[in-house]
This record gives structure tokens, sequence and C-alpha cells, in this order.
């Protein structure tokens, strides 16, 4: 049982009958959504128990990447597409087209032969804004972007480091596809003064947001709309000037012992089936219609994504990360 690997939060499944063969999937989905799948997944394929090892998505990545020559992960499954396309540029991803994806919103389709991954879900980025913490300080409801930059901000600002969550390079690229690469560094650089951390996952900014730690928590549309549906005294902010965005897919593994069973596994997760099981967590899922964001979901978020480019999010993202780095590494909050 493979259920110990460095780095990586592993979530076993119940014990399963002799007769099952266990697959091994990595995931950076939210801890709450791994049981329901798992169930749905094993109740679709009774021949597999899955094992989960989960980590924030640049973990996954970089681990992924790792073990090229010697893979451990049968399934990828909710995982950043830009990831799943570093993944298949190295060879990394079994070439399989999993049954029904014709009825897939296009987006969620891999555009690049040979056909190796399938999007499920989307996400977005947004602003958790404490209103509590902004009435005690002055600090006035921001629109755009520009608006976090203003000096009632100053320390009060976290956001996820983009180097270990897909929201925090979502966010990254966002700008410097939206704005243009000097533009955008320039942006961050100026909001890196008023950035108090950088913490490790995508859910965590937006927490400290609804807490009262941070007035401000750059986060992802669902952990926000989770948050305010608890009570949490925020304001969810979709930038009128537009945000990035990332599609959470899945991918079989090339190379792996269980190929025909990790690929029965694929054809649930493109079903209609999947995509409602997905529609309990996201707002925007593979299959058009299912969808339905409660009444705390930001209105017009959809419709203030910017036209970004997973392929150049991919093959940029070393590059992207490295600089970052360089420049914002110091404020980096490790846990």
């Amino acid at each position: 049982m493979i259920l110990a690997l460095p780095g990586l939060a592993a979530c076993p499944a119940p014990a399963a009958a002799a007769d099952r063969t266990r697959l091994v999937a990595y995931t950076a989905l939210e801890i709450e959504q791994l049981d329901p799948i798992r169930r749905a997944i094993e109740a679709a394929v009774p021949d597999v128990e899955i094992a989960w090892l989960r980590a924030s998505t640049g973990i996954v990545t970089d681990r992924v990447l790792a073990e090229r020559d010697a893979p451990q992960a049968d399934l990828l499954l909710g995982i950043a597409a830009t990831s799943l396309l570093q993944f298949e540029a190295a060879g990394l991803l079994d070439p399989y087209r999993p049954a029904g994806v014709e009825a897939l919103r296009p987006f969620f389709r891999d555009p690049i032969p040979p056909y190796s991954w399938t999007g499920m879900d989307a996400y977005l980025g947004v602003i958790c804004f404490n209103v509590e913490v902004a009435a005690r300080h002055r600090i006035t409801r921001p629109s755009f972007w520009r608006d976090l930059l203003g000096p009632a901000l100053a320390g009060r600002i976290v956001m996820p480091n983009p180097a270990t969550s897909g929201t925090g390079y979502l966010l990254v690229a966002g700008w410097l596809q939206s704005l243009g690469e000097e533009a955008g560094w320039a942006y961050m650089d100026a909001l890196h003064g008023n950035v108090a951390a950088y913490l490790p996952g995508g859910s965590a900014p937006c927490r400290e947001a609804a807490s009262g730690a941070a007035a401000v928590g750059l986060s992802f549309d669902m952990r926000a709309a989770a948050e305010k549906a608890s009570g949490a005294p925020i304001d969810i902010v979709v930038p009128v000037d537009g945000t990035g965005w990332e599609a959470e897919a899945f991918a079989v593994v090339a190379g792996r012992p269980h190929l025909a069973l990790a690929r029965r596994v694929a054809d649930w997760a493109a079903s209609r089936e999947a995509s409602a099981l997905y529609a309990r967590s996201f707002a925007i899922v593979a299959h058009p219609g299912i969808a339905r964001p409660g009444p705390h979901y930001p209105p017009h978020a959809e419709a203030r994504m910017i036209r970004s480019d997973l392929e150049w999010m991919a093959r940029n993202r070393t590059r992207i990360l490295a600089e970052w780095r360089r420049r914002y590494g110091a404020k980096v909050r490790e846990r």
C-alpha cells in the first residue's frame, strides 16, 4: 500500500475486499471532496479501490516530474490542467480519450494531440474582503486589482504561494497575461509591499480574511463562497478588470500495471454523474447545464475570466516561479 510519500498527505480508503485492485490517485482536491468521489468511483468500477495521495498543486506537480522514471501514481485526478500539460509534454500521460468527452464544454477537452487529459471543473481568483476589518481601518472595498495597492492595505493582504498553490499560480499568470509581463511584474512589485505573507494553499488566505486575521485574502471562488455561507463577514470581489483561472482535470499515468482499470475510472470521471458530483464543490463544471451556484456565489464570475492561455501557463511555469521566488520569496510562510 503506497501511502507514505514525503510531502503528500495520505488519505487511504477503508479496507477493501481482497479481490479489488488498489489504484493510487494523486490529487489536489479539497479534503471534503475525497470520500464522496472515492465512493462514487468504487461503485462505478467495483474492481477498484482508490488510495488518495493529496497535496497542493505545486507539490503534486513537482512530485510527478521527479518520479518520471518510476511513476508511483496510476491516476491524476483533480490536478491543474496546466500541470497535466507539462506531464503531457514530458510523455508521462497515457494517450486515452475517455468515453463521452464530446459532450463536455470545449475548454475542458485536451486540445493537443494525442488526447491525454480531460477537464473536470474550473476555478478562478477572487478577493475575500473582510468588511468588519475594513470598517475599523477605513479601507474602501476594492473593485479593480489596482485597488489593492493603497496604503490602507499595507500588511493586511495574504495570498497563496504560487510555487505550492494552483490558486497562487493562476493569480500570478493571470496578471502577467492580462497586463503583459513588464506591467504584470510591476503590479506584483507594488502589491508585495502590502502583502503580509504568501501562504502554502489556495484556501488559507480566504480563511485568514474570514477570521479577521487579514483584511484581504486572495483565494478562489468556491472557497470564498463557502466561507461566506458559513457566516464569515466577507464580501467576495471578482475584479472588474478580469481574473485568472484554472481548469482542474484528470489523466491516466502511462506505464503503470493496471492501465485498463485506470481507463475505466477515467470513463467515469468524464461522465455526467461525475460532473454532478464536482458541481457540489464548483460552480463551473465540464458538463453543460449541471452547475447550480449557491446564493453566495459572486455574480458575473465566469464572465470576468480572462482569455487565459493554459498552454502558455504550463510552458512558462518554471521560469515564472523562479522569478517570483527571487522577488518575493522572503515573505513565504511555510505553514
